[in-house]
Parts: C-alpha cells; structure tokens; sequence
C-alpha cells in the first residue's frame, strides 16, 4: 500500500474507512463538496487547522491524524525585515556598541522597562529595544563571574523569552525555537524552566503542532504536579498553565475528554491561587480564575458551543485581566461565537473594539481575518467601516 503523505490522501483514507461520500462527509462537517473534493485531490491549497478539525469530528480521529505538517503560513515579508535586528541580535551580530560597559543593575532596569511595553502591546517599541537588550545581555555574561553571571543569564533568558514569543508572534517559528533553547540553557531555575516551556508550548500551538504540544506540556505537567496544599502560588500557577496548554491543544486536535480533564485540574490549581496575578517569574503572563476562564471559552468556540463561550464572557470582568492580550485573544473568541450566531454586526463590533485597543497586536491575528472572511461571506455588500477593517487585517482580495 503506497505511504499516505498529503492532508488529501488522509482525509480519502479516512473517509472511505468510514463508509462516507464526500458529500456525506461535507454536509456533516458543514463544509462544501467542491472543497472536499479539492481538498482530496490535492487542489485546495494551505489547509487551516479548523477545516481540519471540522473534517476530524466527523471522521472521529484526532486532528492531527489529518495534518501532513504544521498548520503554519509563512511571516509577511514586512515582519520579517522589521524584525531582522532582533533575529541578528538573537544570533549574537548585534549592531553597534554598548556606550558603556554594561552592569547588572542597568540591564535589570533595561528589562524591566521593557516589559509594560509588551503588556500593553507596543510591540514596535519592544521591537527596538530588545536588539540592545540583547546584545548587552550576552556582554555582560561573558564578562560576569559566580553570582554576577548566573543573576545575568537569568535575565538573558527572559529576554529571548520575549524575544521567542514576538517571532511567534509575527509567524517567524524557526527563529523562535532557537530563541527558545537559549532560553532554556540560561534558566538557572526551575520556575524560570518551566516559564520557558510554557513559551514553547504557545508557539508550538501557534503552528498548528498540537500532538507535540499535547506531549510536551503533559510531561511538563506531571513533572511538576505540586502537592496543593503546601505549593506556593508561584508553583500553583506553573503547574495550571501546563494544565492550560494541555487542554487548549486537546480541544484542537479533537480530544475533548482530555482538554476536559486538564481543565479540571487547572481549575484546582486557579482556585488555590484565589485571583489572577502576574507571574513574578514571567512578568508578561498571568494565571488564575480568569485565565482558566478564557481557555474555557475558547475550548467552546473549537468544540461550535458559541452559547458557552457568550456565557462565560457575560461573567468576566476585563480588570480580572493584569495582561490585556489575554483579554483580546477572549474578545476574538467572542467575535467567532458571534458569527457562528449569525449576529455579523456584533463581531464586526468587537474586531473595532480590539483594533482600538491594540492594533499592534490584532494585525498580526490570520484568526481575526478568518473571522472576517466569515462575516463578509454572508453580506451583499459592505461597510465602509468593514472595507477598512479587512485592509487593516491584510485580509487577501
């Protein structure tokens, strides 16, 4: 039997093991025939993560039995030029020189200003500051001794955190894994380890890899499964964001009863913290009810319960949220959960919200243009207001 090698290949082998025409198996996934067709016969093109999760519902198979690589697009070629200084910084050719010998206390200060920025989405700015950071980082470790260094890989490692986390961001996920096991080699402890997986972990799920997510944050998980009583919050919190990723990548890859258990458990861990907190070892996240909150809702939108996910939201409070973006990732679930209702002037609606809030960040979201795409789909013709929405975010003509 020839080696089955393309989504489309998958899918037919499926499908024919399941008894189901393309027709069946289009009407039952919501999809059209023409696309099941194109899809089978290797003419469809890119195929996203939710047209395969759809697929795999119906054919009763994990998602990523359907997937033949990563659910990843290229970077545009404006990120990739905008963010070259960060990469050659990343890769130790920094341009320029320090104007004075770099300290600790200089760089902790440089960093530290350097994190409200990413909070509050500035990712321009971020963009500029950490080629310098990066560079006087690695100065300074090679030149520190004993305390000194290990205090400055400490603070490297945070560095390429946030550096690891805006190429995944801008879709550059070569470079971003790098960044990542430098990262690693840097953390001189165990939170700041797991701060670094933790990282992974979200690039790994912003590149459609969801099995290797799931693996990944499960060991992490177990590994550092604390007993709950005597945990701090600090361990509490690490443990709940592996229990996080395990079900955000579950629900995906079409393994609800998994994403439900690592729910379950986070939920343990988010109540014995009592309030969402920004995690002192990772200043650009955060974990508690909230947080465990928004991945239930997101779990419902995969899982097409739009009424749960607009359930939950009417029950949050945007102050319970230290870290906006975590707030604006919700606010798009919520805009899909809109659409699947047909409410199309609500999403719209909530996509101006997020574009007025953080433009930085939304333009970078291919699942804020899918969601538009959707609402476009279903309008004769459109708003002004939804003309300049779909140039904002690089929505294909």
């Amino acid at each position: 039997m020839p080696e089955i090698n393309t989504v489309g290949d998958r899918v037919r082998d499926i499908r024919k093991r399941r008894g189901l025409s393309q027709k069946e198996l289009a009407s039952r996934s919501g999809l059209s025939v023409s696309l099941v067709k194109k899809l089978e016969q290797g003419d469809y093109g890119d195929v996203r993560l939710e047209t395969l999760h759809k697929l795999a519902i119906v054919l009763r198979v994990p998602t990523s039995a359907l997937a033949a690589g990563p659910d990843a697009a290229g970077p545009e070629r404006k990120d990739v030029e905008e963010w070259a200084p960060v990469r050659r910084a990343l890769e130790g050719s920094a341009e320029g020189e320090p104007a004075e010998e770099p300290t600790l206390e200089g760089l902790r200060a440089a960093f530290t200003g350097v994190v409200p920025l990413l909070v509050a989405n500035h990712y321009a700015d971020v963009r500029a500051l950490l080629p310098p950071l990066l560079r006087d980082a690695d100065a300074l470790v090679a030149t520190s001794v004993n305390g000194a260094e290990a205090a400055a890989r400490q603070l490297r490692s945070q560095a390429r955190q946030v550096a690891a986390l805006l190429m995944s961001h801008t879709w550059q996920f070569d470079i971003a894994s790098h960044a990542i096991e430098m990262a690693l080699d840097d953390a001189g402890d165990s939170l700041t380890a797991m701060s670094v997986i933790d990282e992974q972990c979200w690039g790994l799920i912003r590149a459609g890899r969801l099995a290797e997510t799931r693996e990944l944050a499960a060991r992490w998980a177990g590994d550092s499964e604390p007993l709950v009583s005597k945990a701090t919050r600090d361990e509490l919190a690490a443990w709940g964001r592996f229990l996080l990723r395990v079900s955000t990548a579950a629900a995906r890859d079409n393994r609800p009863g998994e994403a439900r258990e690592a729910l379950k458990f986070a939920k343990v861990a988010a109540i014995a913290v009592g309030s969402d907190f920004v995690l002192p070892y990772n200043p650009w996240q955060v974990f508690g009810p909230a947080t465990v909150a928004v991945i239930q809702a997101e779990n419902a939108i995969i899982q097409d319960r739009p009424e749960v996910t607009l359930a939950i939201t009417g029950h949050l409070d945007v102050r319970s949220f230290p870290v906006s973006r975590h707030y604006h990732r919700h606010r798009l679930d919520v805009a899909r959960a809109h659409v699947s209702l047909r409410e199309y002037g609500e999403a719209v609606d909530v996509l101006q919200e997020i574009r007025a809030a953080a433009p930085e960040w939304l333009v970078q979201q291919r699942y804020a243009r899918d969601i538009l795409a959707s609402v476009i789909e279903h309008r004769r013709t459109l708003t002004p207001e939804m003309r300049g929405l779909a140039d904002f975010v690089r929505l294909p003509m």
